[in-house]
Order: structure tokens, then sequence, then C-alpha cells
């Protein structure tokens, strides 16, 4: 269930975060923190629900937000994944439907409502803000694109080499022979990212290992191929 409509937040400009906001002057941040809603969110609990009626923008000051989908036979697939700075549920303020997926708190969050009205006005007085907004909706739409193309077409090993390598650059790892590399996921979780069941995770990940591309160590792996890594990783293996 949803978390309810908290405080303000307590940080001074906490809609600077956000790099369309940054846009406006600070006394106009601060004239539209005013009309904004905090919520404050435990990992698992709910930001908003798919399908459920989008009633305006979400800023994160905090935390990290999953936005997932679930089949009807009970598969999930995580769609991306956001950290502070970013805004959700852009798309449906302006074709009027609901929020195309879940979005679900991983680790302890923090986000500003901003509601609908004060955001389509916004948008109409400040084309630059527009503009911003339509850049990060675009990336996403390439980024569910290339999603799709992956689940389409490319098997699982390949899926996971990719996301390996991704990992590796979130947390600012360069990628080369004897890394260490925690994932972070139990391999249920890495199937919804991937698209997949656990079984064929665990496929994946012994295929990579009989290449001699990667070893495990608990939840750990090492990079022992990283050429072989990165070019798997392209479709190249």
């Amino acid at each position: 269930m949803a978390s309810t409509p908290e405080r303000r937040g307590s940080e001074p400009d906490p809609l600077g975060r956000a790099a369309h906001f940054r846009l406006l002057t600070p006394a106009e941040r601060r004239r539209l923190l005013g009309r904004c809603t905090a919520r404050t969110l435990e990992p698992g609990e709910v930001l908003f629900a798919e399908g459920e009626p989008c009633r305006g923008l979400y800023v994160l000051v905090e935390g990290r937000i999953e936005l997932r989908q679930v089949s009807p036979r009970g598969r999930e697939q995580v769609l991306h994944t956001e950290g502070p700075g970013a805004t959700l549920g852009e798309a449906p303020l302006f074709d009027h439907g609901g929020y195309v997926a879940s979005a679900v708190a991983t680790v302890p969050t923090r986000a500003l409502f901003v509601p609908k009205s004060e955001v389509i006005a916004l948008l109409r007085r400040r084309p630059a803000v527009a503009i911003s907004l339509l850049e990060t909706m675009a990336r996403r739409v390439r980024r569910f694109a290339d999603m799709a193309g992956s689940l389409t077409f490319r098997p699982v090993h390949e899926r996971l080499a990719h996301y390996i390598l991704t990992a590796a650059d979130e947390q600012g790892r360069p990628v080369a022979a004897g890394l260490r590399l925690d994932l972070g996921l139990t391999q249920e979780q890495l199937a919804g990212r991937l698209g997949t069941v656990r079984e064929l995770v665990a496929r994946a990940f012994a295929q990579l290992e009989e290449r001699g591309i990667i070893t495990r160590s608990r939840a750990r792996i090492v990079v022992r191929d990283p050429a072989k890594l990165a070019a798997l990783a392209r479709g190249d293996g």
C-alpha cells in the first residue's frame, strides 16, 4: 500500500536536486516547494501503483526507487531504477493515462509530490523546463527500446554480461581482470532486471564461468576475462 503524504522536506532547496527545476530561480523553486507534499517510504513501500491515475510529478530527494511491472502470472520486470534528483511520472501527465509501472522504494526514500496543475502551468510558463522534461522522457524511450530489443533478440547470458558491465560502471569500477563485484541482488531479483526467470539466470552464470569469463564467490563475481565479457555484452561473444 502506498505511503500517505507527510510534511514538506526540511532540506532548504530539495527541488534543486532535479535538473528540470534547477532552471528556475531560487525564488521560483521556493514558491513551487510551498505547493509540494513530501512522502517518506520504507523499503518495499509503493510510491505509486501501475494503472493508478496520475495526479502529479514526483521528485526523488533521497533514496532509491525501482519502476516495476508485474505480469498476470506474477513475473516481475524492472524497467529502470532511479536515485536522488530523478523525476517520476512524466508520461501520464500528458497522455492522461495511469502510471505505466509501479514505483517501489528499495531503501529508505523521500520524494516530493508536485501537483499536475502546477507542473503544467510551469511548463507553459517556462519552455526551457518543458524541453528538459522532454529530454528525460526521450532518454527513457531510448532505454526502453534498447530493453525491448535485448529481451527479444538477445540470449540471457548476453544480457547478464551487459548487466555486469553496467553495474561496474554505475559503481565507478573499471572493468579489469580480477575485479571483484557485488551485484547486491539475489538471482530472483536479477531475473526481474533481465526479463527472465531465476533458473535461466543460474544457467547464464554457469555459461560465463565455463567460458572462463567470470568466477563466483558467494554473492560476488570476479571478472577473469574483461575482453570476452565486453564482447559478449555487445553480442559478439
